[in-house]
């Protein structure tokens, strides 16, 4: 039989699909999570391969309306609820494009200046056991909005080709870090978590979701207190983690599967913590993202040196303190104090996805999402021709 190990270095082995220098492109990266907490914009300058240079971002926060319309939509499947899906993706639509519009001006970049944009729009499920993700955003639309070519549904062909559909930002992570100190990684605490790993080799990549990052417990926050988050972890700090209740939601058989592996905000539920105080939730909730991001650490073939940890999460400081205890041995970074805007780094991603796809170079991997072969994704839309 085939072991965890040996399984895993057989996924590693060598894609030749960062280092392909060529013609430079300015793209602007979309990133809506699954936090709900609105949008994300950066400009990104690439080649699709390690050269990548940073520009503007925008946060652009959505309408507490919309945020409560889309929270409603959660788990929703295809064919369900078209009158309301097919309403609120002309408003998520429209408020990208006022995202990029926001960018635009702040960056002082005209939309001719422009390449592509990288359009992830917002999930609302995402279900790989059955084959299929739903990201609502019409990508048509938004490319009349902006005068600008947009390039959408990055999920969907890795999936047709036997992939987890997710993650997709580590060939932006491999691209960024280059030849840094290796085995290295990155965490991305985002409504869900994910770890990167960089091998030895240059070309040794691993990444899967490790379980809920910040979903359950703004959900739990949100549900107790009326506020998107625990603000500075405030809620689990003054509570007691309940280990019975910890103990039944890390027995989910999500944690033992080898990677790589994805799943859903809505794969976990807060309902097995009724009954305790709000703070004692948050503290419980706190622990189960620290514990399942330590559990991940099993899956990898080697211990990383360090890494780098982004998403909201790094600006929780009680969850980045038990972080902290439970992985003494690893030198983890806030993203900036690594040279990288936290908050940008999916849009990024996305940018850089756009540009890759563009240049019709893989964005997903055997071992970064299980697909088959090395796949390249994403649907183009052009902008109308204005005469």
């Amino acid at each position: 039989m085939t072991s965890r190990l040996e399984y895993l270095l057989l996924l590693v082995m060598s894609f030749p699909c960062l280092s392909l220098p060529g013609e430079d492109y300015l793209a602007i990266g979309l990133m809506s999570g699954t936090s709900l907490d609105g949008i994300d914009a950066a400009l990104l300058t690439s080649d699709g391969g390690e050269n990548v240079r940073s520009g503007e971002f925008v946060s652009f926060p959505y309408e507490a309306g919309l945020r409560a319309r889309l929270r409603d939509l959660l788990g929703a499947r295809p064919g369900e609820r078209e009158n309301d899906v097919a309403m609120v993706t002309a408003e998520v639509t429209e408020a990208h494009g006022n995202a990029v519009a926001a960018l635009l001006q702040r960056a002082g970049v005209s939309c001719q200046e422009v390449d592509v944009i990288g359009f992830h729009g917002q999930t609302i499920n995402h279900n790989p056991a059955e084959g299929w993700t739903w990201q609502i955003g019409d990508g048509a639309l938004l490319a009349a909005l902006t005068g600008i070519n947009v390039i959408d549904d990055f999920r969907r062909r890795d999936m047709a080709n036997g992939g987890e559909g997710a993650p997709l930002a580590p060939l932006y992570h491999a691209a960024l870090l280059g030849a840094s100190k290796r085995p290295f990684s990155v965490l991305n605490i985002g409504g869900v978590a994910n770890l990167t790993w960089l091998g030895a080799k240059k070309d040794e990549i691993i990444a899967f979701d490790t379980g809920p990052g910040n979903a359950l417990m703004d959900d739990w926050a949100y549900a107790h207190t009326g506020r998107l988050f625990d603000q500075d972890g405030a809620l689990a700090a003054a509570g007691t983690i309940n280990p019975l209740v910890l103990a039944g939601l890390l027995a989910h058989p999500f944690f033992d599967r080898t990677p790589p592996k994805s799943l859903d905000r809505n794969d976990f539920s807060t309902q097995t913590l009724a009954g305790l105080s709000p703070q004692d939730g948050a503290a419980t909730l706190c622990a189960f993202t620290v514990h399942t991001i330590v559990r991940g650490l099993a899956h990898l073939p080697a211990r990383p040196t360090g890494c780098i940890v982004t998403g909201g999460g790094r600006l929780n400081p009680v969850l980045m303190a038990a972080l902290g205890e439970e992985m003494a041995e690893i030198d983890l970074i806030g993203a900036e104090a690594a040279g990288w805007n936290g908050d940008a780094l999916e849009a990024e991603a996305f940018a850089y996805l756009a540009i890759r796809s563009l240049c019709d170079l893989p964005i997903s991997l055997p071992s970064t999402t299980g697909v088959r072969q090395p796949t390249c994704g994403g649907t183009l839309h052009k902008a109308p021709v204005k005469g």
